[in-house]
């Protein structure tokens, strides 16, 4: 089991020494996490041991823009894997998929029982969060965050103007904002 510090300072050895061991530890320990989270996401498991191994193949190559402040190693190699299963979904004309399959990066795991049962929660409670957007708020959200799009693209693709596609997700994440803040108190 790797400690989320372990795991940030393989990444490191990957970008600074091009660490082969480091490389190799890491892709023992994430390779079948990443599968199985997309296998969760509806991909078979061919294809998800296909897109598991070039998500790691892009950590080894990328290791340098690799930032643990910005993420942690598990947040940062599962964007990766997302974000090869939309391509992989795009080449092959397949449906788009749902806000609910990707939250499953936030599902617990299971390395600790405190911290499963808060990742739990934390789940739980982000999908009730984005079901009280509003249908407009929504959908730019999900092509934000969930589907990786820039304002740009967002804008020409559902034929707003940027300023509207702008306002919506900072209205949205207003919203988000304000529910977590007062679910602190």
């Amino acid at each position: 089991m790797l400690s989320p510090e372990e795991a940030a300072d393989l990444i490191e050895a990957i970008a600074t020494r091009q660490d082969r061991a480091a490389f190799a530890g890491l892709f023992r320990y994430f390779a079948p996490k990443v599968k199985a989270f997309l296998m969760r996401g509806g991909a078979d498991s061919d294809s998800a041991q296909e897109v598991a191994q070039e998500a790691l193949i892009v950590v080894w190559r990328k290791a340098a823009s690799f930032d643990r402040s910005r993420a942690s190693a598990a947040t940062w190699i599962y964007t990766i894997a997302r974000n090869k299963r939309i391509d992989l979904l795009r080449r092959t004309g397949k449906p788009a998929i749902e806000v609910e399959d990707w939250l499953t990066v936030f599902a617990p795991e299971d390395d600790d029982a405190d911290k499963s049962v808060l990742a739990g929660q934390t789940y739980s409670r982000l999908q009730e969060l984005l079901r009280t957007l509003s249908a407009d708020q929504l959908v730019v959200v999900q092509k934000a965050f969930f589907e990786d799009k820039s304002h740009t693209m967002i804008a020409d693709e559902l034929k707003l103007p940027l300023g509207t596609v702008k306002s919506r997700i900072r209205m949205a994440l207003g919203r988000l904002r304000q529910a977590l803040e007062k679910d602190a108190l």
